[in-house]
């Protein structure tokens, strides 16, 4: 990402420089935000998945379901996965790389109908790329029909993995298409008792099956992602529980990958999650270089940091990443770098007057509550589509967050 926009790349020279520049102990203590910014900003990359299911399990389906546009087609009768391969699917919004492993029982390619007889596929694919995530799929019906060699087939996976690329790859087990289950015309939110039974004893069987392997997940997710498209307009949808998968898968990718997904799911919860995340990592830098006394050198990084953080949260909202971007916010908010350089420096001074010897750590709490309140004003006008006027307020709030663990 840092290479498509010149505000990022110039937060990069940034962050290059101020780490080595921080004491010692202030050094360690952030090391950890400047590797979060660097990955999530920096390092930005297309997410990699590894589908693993048979056919008919809503592969295509969910693939759609989690980009929010027709990118994979979906057969209702023909299986619609070819040669097992690496593809991107390219939206407006961005990059996914996929893997499929076709749908195991494929018969129009009877040589690779099963497992074992495409495992020299899937290991030239794994050879020339990992996978950041494993999603073994399960129709909702079918969770006793030979689920324990289609988990056996998931190990397998891991080990080809670990092998080559000296890692295994987490496994999100979601069960598809509950849609199915009965009471059959109950529609989402599915708030039927009976219906629920359904879903949670298909979950369980699931769970039970990957425990007695040995893969044990933290939870396994229920999901309905059927969809009707015209002209590449979703004009129906049955999507349930698709938002916690997206957010589940987040949450377990690389930091580098996290960014793109978040992005391509036009998923306002998970966008503002990461955009806090980003927040707090930006303003715990500011808080340091504030915490520094040097005179007057503090106001260009932490500025910069802002503006950063400005243009990132723009881009994972969906905008495009460009320096006018993070002018026209700020001017909109009414702030520039003058403002921000008196209310840093008429702080310091203020405090360094009152409580002799308190100025860097008072300055440096300044620091965080500003770059906090820029983070918020941006989350508020670009992912939650709010007014400027309700974001000029946020940022002259300028508190810190409660300890909500966002």
């Amino acid at each position: 990402m840092a290479g498509d926009d010149p505000i990022l790349a110039a937060v990069a020279e940034v962050l290059d420089r101020l780490a080595p520049a921080l004491p010692g102990a202030l050094r360690g203590r952030l090391a950890g935000d400047v590797r979060t910014l660097k990955e999530l900003l920096m390092e930005a990359r297309p997410p990699k998945l590894m589908i693993v299911g048979r056919r008919g399990a809503g592969k295509s389906s969910l693939v759609n379901a989690i980009v929010g546009e027709p990118v994979a087609a979906v057969g209702s009768v023909l299986a619609q996965t070819g040669t097992l391969r690496w593809y991107s699917h390219a939206t407006s919004k961005g990059e996914l790389r996929l893997l499929d492993t076709r749908g195991l029982g494929d018969s129009s390619r009877p040589e690779a109908a099963n497992f074992r007889g495409a495992l020299a596929e899937i290991a030239a694919a794994l050879d020339l790329e990992a996978p950041d995530s494993l999603l073994f799929l399960c129709k909702a019906k079918e969770v006793d029909a030979r689920i324990g060699e289609d988990i056996d087939n998931v190990l397998e996976i891991r080990r080809l993995v670990s092998r080559r690329h000296g890692h295994e790859p987490p496994v999100v087990a979601v069960v598809t298409q509950v849609d199915e289950l009965d009471p059959k015309r109950i529609e989402p939110p599915y708030a039927d008792p009976l219906k629920q039974a359904n879903i949670a004893a298909a979950v369980a069987a699931v769970e039970a099956a990957l425990a007695q392997r040995g893969i044990a997940l933290p939870r396994v997710l229920p999901v309905s992602a059927y969809a009707e498209y015209r002209d590449g307009e979703r004009i129906y949808d049955n999507y349930w529980n698709v938002d916690r998968l997206i957010e589940y898968l987040v949450e377990g990718l690389p930091q580098s990958a996290q960014l793109q997904l978040a992005r391509l799911s036009r998923q306002r919860a998970v966008q503002e999650r990461l955009a806090r995340r980003l927040t707090g990592a930006a303003a715990a830098l500011s808080a340091g270089v504030g915490a520094v006394p040097i005179p007057l050198a503090d106001i260009l990084p932490i500025t910069g940091l802002q503006i950063g953080l400005i243009t990132a949260i723009a881009y994972l909202s969906g905008r495009e990443p460009s320096p006018a971007t993070a002018r026209e916010f700020l001017v909109a908010l009414g702030a520039n770098v003058g403002a921000a350089f008196v209310l840093r420096e008429a702080s310091r001074a203020l405090v360094k007057v009152v409580f002799p010897g308190g100025g860097s750590a008072i300055s440096g709490g300044v620091a965080f509550a500003g770059t906090w309140g820029v983070g918020e004003a941006a989350i508020a006008y670009f992912i939650q589509g709010r007014s400027v006027r309700e974001a000029k307020r946020l940022l002259r709030r300028r508190r810190a967050p409660a300890a909500t663990g966002s």
